[in-house]
């Protein structure tokens, strides 16, 4: 567990550094981390952030591959979706603009 844990702080402390305004995939979280094929392992540590952290880590910025919030039970997308148009994020067909908003952009 010890593993998973230090894991999962590297995955938290990589999500604060993203800018509010700006998201990041899964996948480039990973590469972030030197991970590259370590998308899916984001996923599971985001999933895993317990409730009083998530109030500190920005999780509403990571999103699926071609900048789609990922589909999964509970209010978490629409809160999601919420919080990023709440920081000047907008959404095309379901889809954020990542040449725009993405971490990588200009």
């Amino acid at each position: 567990m010890r593993v998973e844990g230090g894991f999962f702080e590297r995955v938290y402390a990589q999500v604060e550094e993203i800018p509010p305004g700006r998201v990041a995939t899964y996948g480039q979280v990973a590469a972030l981390l030197g991970i590259p094929r370590g998308a899916r392992a984001v996923g599971w540590a985001l999933r895993a952030l317990p409730e009083p952290r998530a109030a500190a880590v920005p999780w509403h910025r990571v999103v699926g591959a071609g900048g789609r919030i990922s589909p999964r039970a509970g209010s978490g997308p629409i809160i999601q979706r919420r919080r990023l148009r709440a920081e000047g994020v907008r959404f095309r067909n379901a889809r954020i603009d990542l040449s725009r908003y993405g971490l990588l952009s200009p």
